[in-house]
């Protein structure tokens, strides 16, 4: 069973910066399409970002576009989320998950994900 481990949460100010880290334990990682989820105290969890199996593809919900980047390193079988300009409204447990049924189709339903971590803590205040 592969698991995913999330790393690289914490507390920011506004306008910060963070870079959050999910390993995977096998290397089928490469074949499969990885994304971020979020959620809030009150919120669903939602997609935020994802990539296809060899890197070329990404998609964002529009709050994050132009602000997160989502980048795959298939050799340390590691996906990753470059966050700047943090916003209050970022602030929320942030998941990776993993699709391995697709390698390019990126789908935003969380129930389109067979794979997840336990998550990260993110919270951006002043």
């Amino acid at each position: 069973q592969v698991q995913l481990v999330e790393s690289g949460g914490g507390s920011v100010q506004p306008g910060d910066s963070l870079t959050l880290s999910c390993a995977a334990s096998e290397h089928t990682f490469s074949n499969s399409i990885m994304a971020w989820f979020r959620q809030g105290p009150r919120n669903q969890r939602t997609f935020i970002a994802g990539i296809s199996a060899r890197g070329g593809f990404t998609s964002y919900t529009g709050s994050v576009k132009g602000r997160f980047t989502v980048s795959r390193d298939n050799a340390r079988n590691t996906v990753y989320l470059q966050m700047d300009s943090l916003k209050p409204e970022d602030t929320a447990v942030y998941y990776c998950a993993a699709d391995p049924d697709r390698t390019y189709n990126i789908l935003m339903p969380d129930q389109e994900y067979e794979l997840w971590g336990s998550g990260t803590q993110v919270t951006v205040s002043s």
